[in-house]
Order: structure tokens, then C-alpha cells, then sequence
């Protein structure tokens, strides 16, 4: 049986609980991910202007800015980085990547952590994202090329 070779991502980790903040953390440490820890949006977003990762993974529901705007600026940037959303509201309000802006959307619940490995393990051996300006300018191309 074949298997990926093991990635080892930069993850920026964002929540304004320090409990979960912590538990999360040390799991990706575990797994031999570097992470830096953020307690609020702002803190995130501070950090991700100043430094490069692989990953964020978000929460939701925070204090003043909330995962989704964190998500927003981060994909103004139109950096590679790939995005995680942890949230408790999945079930109840349909919370989904496409509405988001985020990669993956996972549940807060008792099957969170394998859920969340998964997610960067999958997203580690994935092509960086490419921006949506990219994308946009790789159709024009298309089209102009298939003109001539």
C-alpha cells in the first residue's frame, strides 16, 4: 500500500479560545506541522501580512472580526494560501466552502480532529490556490487563443 509522503505545513491557527487554540495546536505540532497561534481575527490578520503559511485554519464565530471576514481579506491578497474553517454552525446554518471562501468547512464536534488532520493533510498535497484573478485572466487567454 502506497502513501503520500508526509508534508509539513506552516499553519496559522486562529481562535479567541485558548483552550481550543492550545488542544488544536499541540495536534498539529504533533504531527510535525510549525504552527503560530492567533486569539482573535485581528491578530491573525497582523500575522498573515507579516509572514507566509501554508495554511490558516480559522474559526468562525470570533470578537470583533469573525473567520469569514479574516477569510475575506486573506483572499484579497490573492495569496496561495489554503484556508480551514472550523465552525460550530455547519449543521444548523449550512455553512459551506463556496459561501465562505474557504477550502474546507468543518464541524466543531467529537469527530473534529480527525476531520481537521484530514483536511490539512489533503490540502498540503494539493497545488498552491490559484488566485481569482488568475483564474480569470487564464480564461481570457483561452479565449483569445482559441480565435486565432
Amino acid at each position: 500500500m502506497k502513501t503520500d509522503p508526509v508534508v509539513h505545513s506552516s499553519i496559522l491557527l486562529v481562535d479567541d479560545n485558548t483552550h481550543g487554540l492550545i488542544a488544536r495546536g499541540m495536534i498539529l505540532k504533533e504531527q510535525g506541522h510549525t504552527v503560530v497561534t492567533a486569539l482573535s481575527g485581528e491578530e491573525a490578520w497582523e500575522l498573515f501580512q507579516k509572514t507566509s503559511f501554508d495554511l490558516v485554519v480559522t474559526d468562525y464565530r470570533m470578537g470583533k472580526m469573525d473567520g469569514l471576514e479574516l477569510i475575506r481579506l486573506i483572499r484579497s491578497t490573492e495569496s496561495p494560501t489554503r484556508i480551514v474553517l472550523l465552525s460550530g454552525f455547519v449543521g444548523c446554518l449550512g455553512v459551506t466552502d463556496a459561501e465562505t471562501g474557504a477550502d474546507e468547512v468543518i464541524a466543531k464536534s467529537n469527530k473534529e480532529v480527525p476531520e481537521l488532520l484530514r483536511a490539512v493533510r489533503n490540502l498540503s498535497h494539493q497545488p498552491p490556490r490559484r488566485a481569482a484573478g488568475s483564474v480569470r485572466r487564464a480564461a481570457a487567454v483561452r479565449r483569445t487563443a482559441g480565435r486565432a
